[in-house]
């Protein structure tokens, strides 16, 4: 809600006029959606988790211009000669358990006849339309990676969408080796007619900051060689 309950007491007379006493010490506005009015952490930890993101992105491309052009994988051959399965929740629900077991997250090998071509991915950082970037990007962060660990640990499945609950960790590969770990798992919407995702929404159950913070702490590994 937009409003605010305030509670500043207020002294009632019955003259014309009445003063105005300011709050006590340590009172604020209560505000109904769970906000303080001064608290801009929230915005400013999303700009910021938001430059990460983008400058993942731009790093990750980066990366990709000092390696080798892969072969096209199976799946992406398959949806460029127009095959593939039959579109349905089921189906679709299957094949992105196969790609779980790829580690799909930082290898960019999924199957692309699961998805629709514009495809909304989103996750705490940001979101963006298209399947080939969300590949791409895919593919690029697991460039910067040493080691990776993904597992699929639950999935359901409802009427319009399916979830799947998982745990990563990884090695990344800069001189001072962070350590990325984290738990979460993964909405997929799917479209009523094609049957295929048409939404991807990640949900991470740790902090934003606190992910985006190993980033910077050095591994054991680093320590340990000193």
């Amino acid at each position: 809600m937009a409003s605010s309950l305030r509670l500043s007491p207020v002294l009632h007379l019955h003259t014309s006029w009445q003063p105005r006493r300011r709050p006590p010490r340590g009172f604020r506005d209560i505000r109904c959606d769970g906000r303080s009015p001064s608290d801009g952490g929230s915005r400013s930890e999303n700009a910021v988790l938001r430059l990460a993101w983008y400058g993942s992105e731009l790093l990750g491309i980066a990366a990709s211009l000092f390696r080798p052009s892969p072969s096209a994988a199976p799946s992406e051959e398959l949806r460029a000669d127009g095959l593939g399965f039959a579109a349905g929740q089921a189906e679709v629900a299957e094949a992105i358990k196969e790609d779980f077991d790829r580690s799909y997250f930082v290898t960019g090998n999924l199957t692309l006849e699961a998805y629709e071509d514009d495809c909304e991915f989103a996750d705490p950082a940001g979101s963006f339309r298209g399947l080939r970037r969300f590949k791409r990007n895919c593919t690029n962060f697991g460039s910067l990676l040493e080691k990776s660990s993904m597992k699929l640990t639950k999935w359901e499945d409802f009427e319009d969408k399916s979830i799947g609950h998982w745990r990563f960790s990884c090695i990344m590969s800069f001189p001072w080796r962070p350590i990325l770990s984290a738990t979460g798992y993964t909405e997929y919407y799917f479209d009523a007619q094609s049957g295929r995702v048409c939404r991807h929404v990640e949900h991470w159950n740790v902090p934003k900051m606190a992910l985006f913070k190993q980033i910077f702490r050095p591994s054991r590994w680093v320590w340990e060689k000193r």
